[in-house]
């Protein structure tokens, strides 16, 4: 009879650990949801990808008349090369080279503008995100919420949470 007592005890004491470990880890509750998804069902996301394109289309509409230009200056001067003077020849090909340069240096500029701007745009839509993310993970008491599409963590309950940092300097005598 000791011997059933002391193993129902031991199965007792046992069980009590694990429903403590248990109940800790499950204090600790962590989401994940994919915010690209999120953000692509966002209305706010359509005209932002509105605006970029927009953009994109006047910044190509200028492109395509300056391309225009170089193509009829570099068949002027082709066509008229035996007919002109040697000074006439060079400034033809130094507006050219110059042309070339400025279209080079507005399709870079152009590319930088579309994606600061796309940037720009997108942030309110982010924020929006993020805070509705904050919100729905107090409301559900979540530890932390992890972003699929990037690996991220997008939100975190600094109170549940531990700063490793600090920790894992001083282990390695960091100061």
């Amino acid at each position: 009879m000791k011997i059933a007592q002391k193993l129902t005890l031991t199965f007792a004491v046992a069980a009590a650990f694990l429903f403590i470990g248990t109940g800790s880890a499950s204090a600790q509750k962590f989401g994940y949801l994919n915010m690209e998804e999120l953000l692509a069902t966002m209305p706010e996301t359509d005209s932002v990808q509105k605006k970029v394109m927009d953009l994109g289309k006047e910044l190509e509409e200028q492109f395509t008349v300056m391309r225009t230009e170089y193509t009829n200056k570099a068949q002027d001067l082709a066509n008229n090369l035996n007919t002109m003077s040697e000074t006439v020849r060079k400034q033809k090909e130094k507006d050219l080279f110059d042309l070339q340069t400025r279209l080079e240096e507005f399709q870079q500029s152009a590319q930088q503008e579309i994606q600061s701007k796309q940037i720009e745009w997108i942030k309110p839509v982010i924020d929006k995100a993020q805070e509705a993310i904050s919100k729905v993970a107090k409301e559900q008491g979540l530890t932390a919420v992890f972003n699929l599409s990037s690996n991220a963590l997008v939100y975190q309950n600094e109170a549940q949470m531990v700063n490793m940092l600090p920790l894992v300097k001083q282990s390695l005598g960091i100061k």
